[in-house]
């Protein structure tokens, strides 16, 4: 037996089981435990395996870093009157930006992970049982203590639009750099890594330097205009930066009226190193990079029963869609207003009538 041919046995045998010891391949193989080393730090320097545990390089996952929290609405059942108390429905469901990508992935069929922070309190441990039930992997999240869970609290007007959101997010600042550098192994498993900026700057100027020095595309998802702060200034490393048209003026300093002004701040964004842009106009449609220039795509008409959740279904559609067809942004946002106006037209953050098989019916019309 040649020596090629018992690196593709032992390869087969990590494949089938990751946690496999060097003293079982040893034994299986009939080889000595020095024999499986050399071939182990072989397969390593050839990045099919990456890290401990020998993981796996799977194109086909999504891991999302961020978010994850507990979602409130609020919605009048009258029209609102400010500075004074209006009678309200209250509604509790799971949401956050990375935590609502990961629950559409998974809807759409695609193994993903999610990296998250988790207070050790009631809606932690509910938050990692929902994802956990959805098919999302939480395996590597940080349950921090003392700190509570995540949460949003949205007040809505009698159509469903948004009036105001209150966040509170300070738990995800425990996703410090040192805390992101001890979950590598994952992100270089990983076929794309997803992450919303709830982190901190200098977390997500990590995960652009890592990108640089590895194959994995990262895509960095706005959150709000007052986060558009934790987006570093070197983009490079970055593959694709999903925000509105309102993050993407807080980031250039000024108004953004016309399709060429969008344009030319798509631009500043490419020199700062960024390789594509999805600029998103709510009911309106999407701007997306095309090369150098800009192409415009309007929204779907859609019944809007609630638009909380519409925007990270979309962001969820274009990561699937590129890993379906690498490339082909046109038609990841295609698919993305597709996703949200089935989103829009749902009672539920995340609709459970969004599926694979409807956004390919769809382009098939």
């Amino acid at each position: 037996m040649t020596d090629l041919s018992r690196r593709e046995q032992l390869y087969e045998l990590i494949r089938a089981n990751p946690f496999i010891s060097q003293q079982e391949l040893a034994e299986q193989l009939a080889l000595s435990r020095s024999a499986v080393a050399g071939h182990i730090a072989s397969l390593i320097r050839e990045r099919k395996l990456l890290g401990r545990a020998y993981v796996l390089r799977n194109e086909r996952t999504v891991l999302c870093i961020g978010a994850a929290c507990l979602d409130r609405k609020l919605r009048p059942l009258a029209p609102l009157q400010m500075a004074t108390s209006n009678p309200a429905c209250a509604e509790e469901s799971f949401g956050g930006v990375a935590r609502n990508i990961a629950a559409n992935l998974a809807q759409l069929g695609l193994p993903c992970s999610l990296l998250t922070a988790l207070g050790d309190d009631t809606s932690g441990r509910a938050l990692r049982a929902q994802a956990e039930a959805f098919g999302i992997g939480m395996e590597g999240s940080l349950q921090v203590n003392g700190i509570g869970s995540g949460t949003y609290t949205a007040v809505l007007d009698a159509s469903g639009e948004m009036v105001v959101a209150l966040a509170d997010m300070a738990i995800f600042d425990q996703m410090t750099p040192g805390w992101i550098a001890s979950r590598q192994p994952q992100r270089n498993s990983a076929g794309m890594v997803v992450a919303d900026l709830n982190l901190p700057l200098e977390s997500i100027a990590m995960l652009m330097a890592d990108a640089r020095a590895s194959s994995v595309p990262l895509v960095v998802v706005a959150v709000s205009q007052p986060k558009m702060a934790r987006l570093p200034k070197d983009l490079n490393g970055l593959s694709l930066l999903i925000l509105n048209r309102g993050e993407l003026e807080t980031r250039t300093g000024r108004a953004l009226p016309t399709e060429a002004d969008v344009q030319a701040a798509c631009h500043e964004l490419q020199v700062d190193g960024v390789e594509d842009i999805i600029v998103t106009c709510g009911a309106s449609g999407v701007y997306h990079t095309l090369d150098k220039a800009l192409h415009w795509l309007p929204a779907h008409d859609a019944r809007v029963i609630d638009v909380t959740g519409a925007g990270d279904a979309f962001s969820a559609a274009v990561c699937w869609s590129l890993l379906q067809d690498p490339g082909q942004l046109t038609l990841a946002c295609q698919r993305g207003l597709k996703a949200a106006s089935i989103t829009l037209a749902s009672p539920h953050t995340v609709s459970p009538e969004l599926s694979a098989d409807v956004l390919a019916a769809h382009l098939e019309e």
